[in-house]
């Protein structure tokens, strides 16, 4: 009984924490980005060299896109004559940062560990969209065309501040609407191992000691989930049970940045080889960011 009660209580508060944040972080965001001038973005992303993946980079870790709305401005950049490593910056960006994301990982594993993921995902975005361009990568686009972007533009947002709020929050609640069944398995996952699971299960198979924890929560990011909100509830729990932090993020990386839905709209951008390229980089970028976590963390 006083197992299910603290399983229980991990669900309860895990989830108000989690809800309070997507409704607050998602507001703000989406009140910021309607005084952010998309054309500005477009022009800086539309530059030559370094400025632009960064731009690419901080555009995509700015939207809390899910892959539904990345594809569609993926396009819309790629047919506005962006530069593709800027764009690849951008598509490996975004499932990997959003404020959504910093915000759980300050809340449940605090401030040096969403500072550090901030900063190795910012970087592996920059620099593996400027390899992805000089490798050729490019020739891997397949023949697509869309007539939307599906972003919106500043003029048809309303002029007041109250009218934003209001507006802001709504689409808040329609994108929670969306990720909460997600939240509600993540975290009860994370509840069930929090309360049920052994310790020395986790220890012997993704502890500190195991030199291949980190590679192999990787892997098994990608067929369990499909949003990092989900992946971070159940990380937390495993990470309280005896896995190193390095596991926890590769599969926080793993299944956001390389979830089989994700993977699946990809594909109908670029040919083969290209999503297969991606998947290596966004796995490259896991084992990484694992590796650093391990000796910083």
């Amino acid at each position: 009984m006083n197992t299910f009660v603290d399983a229980l209580s991990y669900f309860l508060t895990i989830m108000a924490e989690l809800t309070f944040l997507f409704l607050g972080i998602s507001t703000v965001v989406a009140l910021v980005l309607m005084y952010l001038p998309q054309k500005r973005i477009e022009k800086w992303m539309s530059g030559k060299g370094f400025l632009a993946n960064v731009m690419g980079a901080f555009f995509g870790s700015l939207t809390p896109f899910c892959a539904c709305s990345t594809i569609p401005m993926t396009l819309g950049f790629l047919n506005m004559g962006i530069p593709f490593g800027a764009v690849m910056s951008f598509v490996i960006a975004s499932p990997l940062m959003n404020p959504i994301i910093l915000a759980m990982l300050v809340a449940l594993m605090g401030f040096k560990t969403a500072l550090v993921y901030l900063a190795v995902t910012f970087v592996a975005s920059v620099v593996f969209g400027i390899v992805l361009e000089k490798t050729g990568g490019e020739k891997f686009l397949k023949k697509v065309r869309i007539k939307s972007v599906g972003h919106e533009s500043n003029e048809g947002f309303p002029r007041s501040l109250r009218r934003k709020l209001k507006l802001s929050f709504s689409k808040a609640w329609s994108d929670f609407r969306t990720v909460l069944v997600y939240l509600l398995v993540g975290v009860g996952i994370g509840a069930v191992i929090y309360g049920y699971l052994p310790e020395d299960i986790i220890l012997k198979f993704a502890g500190p000691d195991n030199p291949f924890s980190i590679p192999i929560a990787a892997v098994i990011g990608i067929p369990l989930y499909i949003r990092a909100e989900t992946a971070i509830a159940i990380g937390v729990a495993l990470m309280q049970k005896g896995m190193s932090i390095g596991a926890v993020i590769a599969l926080v990386i793993g299944g956001a940045g390389m979830a089989i839905p994700e993977m699946s709209m990809l594909a109908s951008i670029f040919k083969r080889k290209m999503v297969a390229a991606i998947v290596v980089v966004i796995f490259l970028t896991a084992v990484i960011a694992g590796l650093i976590f391990n000796v910083v963390g």
